[in-house]
C-alpha cells in the first residue's frame, strides 16, 4: 500500500511539473483513438482514411479543449455517413445539434464522455463510464451519456446496414429516413444501456455524497448492482439476449478501473475521521473531517565517492 500511495504521489509532482506537455499528449491519443476507430468501423469516405488524416486531426485536437475535439469527432462521422446515406447524415446530425443544446446549456465540463462511451463499448468496458462519471461529475452526466450510448449504437446501425443504406432506391427520402428513425428508437438493447447507466449513474451520484465511510466504494457496488439488475430485468422481459460472460467480465474490469479511479482521486483514511462542531450568530455546524492518505516522496540522494589512489612510496 505504501508503494502505491509514493507512485500516487510521484505521478502528481510529474503531472504538476510538465502538465504544459503531458496534456496535449493526452488529447492527442485520445482523439487519435478517436478518428482511427471511426475509420475502422465507418471508415466509407475513401479519403478520410488515409493514416495521415487522423493523425493530424488528432495533432490539431491536441491544443483544443474537449467541446472542440467532440465537434471534430461528430464533423469526422458526419463526412463518414455522407458517403453511406444522406438520410442517415441528416438523423445524426439533427441528433448532435440536440445533443448539444441540451448539453452545453447545462453542463459543458464533460463533453469527453460523447466520446469516450461509444469507445469503452468497443473495448467491452463500456459499464465504468456510469460508476467514473457518476463518481467525477454530477446528474446532469446522464446527458452525455445517454447520448454517447445512442451514437454508438447508431454506427453499429450503419455498421451492420451499410449495403442496404447505400444500394436501397425503392424508397424515397423521406421513407427512408422514417424507416432509419424507426429502426434506432426500436432497438431494445441500446434502450436497456440507456436505462441501467443513467438509474446507475445516478444511484453512483447519490451514494457518493452521502457522510458515510467507504461511500466510493459503497457508490461503486451500488452502481454495478443497478446496471446488472436493470441488464438481467431488460434480458427477461425483452427478446434481447445478453452473454453473461462477456457481461460479467464487463463489469469486473469496469469496478476494477473505478476502483484505481477512486484510489488516484479520493484516498482517505476513515481511522482517523474527526467530528468537529462550532457555531456563529445563526448556526450550529456539525462538520465531518476525513483526512487523505498522503506521503511524502522519499528525497533519495545519491553521494558518489571517488576512493583516493593509493601512492605508491618514492625511492
Amino acid at each position: 500500500m505504501m508503494g502505491l500511495l509514493v507512485l500516487k504521489e510521484r505521478l502528481k509532482e510529474l503531472y504538476a511539473r510538465f502538465d504544459i506537455y503531458i496534456t496535449p499528449v493526452i488529447k492527442f491519443i485520445f482523439s487519435g483513438m478517436t478518428f482511427f476507430l471511426i475509420n475502422n468501423n465507418i471508415g466509407f469516405t475513401a479519403p478520410l482514411t488515409e493514416p495521415l488524416v487522423p493523425l493530424v486531426l488528432a495533432l490539431v485536437c491536441s491544443f483544443l479543449p474537449y467541446g472542440a475535439i467532440s465537434f471534430m469527432a461528430a464533423l469526422f462521422m458526419l463526412a463518414h455517413l455522407w458517403g453511406i446515406s444522406l438520410e442517415i447524415t441528416l438523423v445524426m446530425l439533427v441528433f448532435v445539434l440536440a445533443a448539444g443544446l441540451l448539453y452545453y446549456g447545462f453542463q459543458p465540463g464533460d463533453s469527453y464522455l460523447l466520446i469516450l462511451t461509444p469507445i469503452c463499448f468497443l473495448f467491452k468496458i463500456p459499464y465504468a463510464i456510469p460508476l467514473i462519471a457518476g463518481l467525477s461529475g454530477s446528474a446532469i452526466s446522464v446527458i452525455p451519456v445517454s447520448c454517447g450510448v445512442f451514437i454508438y449504437y447508431a454506427l453499429l446501425y450503419v455498421k451492420q446496414n451499410a449495403g442496404v443504406l447505400t444500394n436501397d432506391l425503392s424508397q424515397d427520402e423521406v421513407q427512408k429516413f422514417m424507416q432509419i428513425i424507426r429502426s434506432l428508437m426500436a432497438n431494445k438493447e441500446m434502450l436497456i444501456m440507456i436505462a441501467a447507466f443513467v438509474l446507475a449513474l445516478v444511484i453512483v451520484v447519490i451514494i457518493r455524497n452521502l457522510s458515510v465511510d467507504y461511500a466510493w466504494i459503497i457508490a461503486i457496488a451500488g452502481g454495478t448492482v443497478t446496471q446488472l439488475g436493470v441488464i438481467f430485468m431488460g434480458d427477461i422481459t425483452s427478446t434481447v439476449s445478453v452473454s453473461v460472460l462477456g457481461l460479467l467480465a464487463g463489469v469486473l474490469a469496469s469496478m476494477v478501473l473505478a476502483a484505481i479511479y477512486t484510489f488516484f482521486v479520493f484516498a482517505v483514511d476513515y481511522s482517523r475521521t474527526e467530528y468537529v462542531q462550532f457555531e456563529d450568530d445563526d448556526y450550529y455546524y456539525y462538520v465531518k473531517a476525513v483526512p487523505k492518505l498522503t506521503v511524502k516522496t522519499p528525497d533519495v540522494k545519491v553521494q558518489k565517492i571517488n576512493a583516493r589512489k593509493l601512492q605508491r612510496p618514492q625511492r
